[in-house]
């Protein structure tokens, strides 16, 4: 069977032969018939959902979202006029604060004994920050340097966290070291794992880490290798047990809903075939980790077991860097690098 690697080579003398979608786009498509997706998952799109006044609510990069108890959906952005966005799912602004994220970036949601929490990322000043959701700091994690986890040539540019059950925080130095690091719920290092290159438990822009808790009585972090093209899976100690590999696609974090799981693609090979750098969409895989659902990107396609490129197929989104879900199965997109445009919906038909 195919691996990695083999792909990674073939990809430049492929790419010529790789029948890819045109651009051409004439009009945009009223909201009724502008439909994407596959299968099961099919979306109407909503490019307006979110936005707000940028005179008074700017943004710069939408880069995550969480959905909290109260059904809020809050986004942070590396705007330091209002690091934090809450919105009501019919797109109102309820709220913002935050200004000290120049670089605001991971957001992750816990809840702690029935209280939601936020978890924040800023790789720029490489801080790790927990909040209430109303902006009030409850912890901040000790730079690794400072307790010898790191030696002064590591650098060290946080992008997610991830919380375990017994309220452990993982955090994956994406920008940085590529390492993931373990910290107790009361902020003292555990461990670090992973590192830079193209081994199976490395990664190449270790951008996001989730808690999947899909198999509860053996719940595991699922890493995410960008510009490997993959996911890699790890038990909670760090130890690596296997990657799921998506030919083509620049994935985010991974996001987990019931038994499926979402990422946003920041770009995809088109990008490297002279295509276009706005090459991003939305990838969906099955707990058989299975990709059943592209939207804005090709359809998946299987070929004896193996999954083939998937690359852009509409230029609906510019780079997709996260995805939240909510009750009723909508998605909103954020987006990194897009004109400092506010969130997408996608409404699930």
């Amino acid at each position: 069977m195919p691996t990695r690697r083999d792909f990674i080579k073939r990809s430049a003398l492929a790419g010529a032969a790789v029948t890819l979608p045109s651009f051409h786009v004439l009009a945009r498509p009223s909201l009724s018939e502008e439909v994407i997706g596959h299968g099961d998952f099919r979306y109407r799109v909503h490019r307006n959902w979110g936005n707000l006044d940028p005179s008074t609510t700017p943004v710069k990069n939408c880069h995550e979202m969480v959905m909290d108890r109260k059904g809020r959906l809050i986004m942070v952005t590396d705007e330091t006029k209002n690091n934090v966005i809450i919105y009501d799912r019919s797109g109102k602004l309820l709220s913002t604060w935050g200004n000290e994220f120049p670089s605001g970036h991971g957001l992750t949601l816990f809840d702690e004994g029935g209280t939601d929490v936020l978890f924040i990322c800023d790789p720029d000043t490489g801080r790790v920050v927990k909040f209430t959701t109303d902006g009030k700091k409850l912890l901040e994690l000790t730079h690794p340097l400072k307790v010898g986890v790191y030696e002064q040539s590591l650098g060290y540019h946080p992008t997610e966290t991830a919380i375990a059950p017994n309220g452990d925080i993982y955090v994956a130095d994406g920008y940085g070291s590529q390492y993931i690091l373990q910290y107790s719920a009361s902020g003292e290092f555990i461990r670090k794992f992973g590192g830079p290159g193209d081994g199976d438990g490395q990664f190449s822009t270790a951008h996001g880490v989730t808690l999947d808790k899909r198999n509860p009585e053996q719940p595991v972090l699922m890493c995410t290798s960008r510009a490997h093209n993959a996911f890699k899976r790890f038990t909670l100690d760090g130890k690596y047990l296997s990657t799921i590999f998506l030919p083509g696609a620049y994935v985010c974090r991974a996001v987990i809903d019931d038994t499926f799981l979402y990422a946003g693609v920041c770009w995809s090979r088109l990008r490297y075939l002279n295509q276009t750098d706005n090459s991003g969409f939305v990838t969906i895989l099955n707990d058989q980790h299975r990709v059943v659902s592209n939207p804005g990107g090709t359809a998946p396609e299987y070929r004896d077991g193996t999954l083939q490129l998937m690359v852009q197929a509409a230029p609906i989104f510019k780079h997709c860097h996260d995805v939240c879900v909510d009750g009723d199965k909508n998605l909103y997109v954020c987006q990194w690098n897009a004109g400092r445009t506010y969130p997408i919906k996608l409404e699930r038909i």
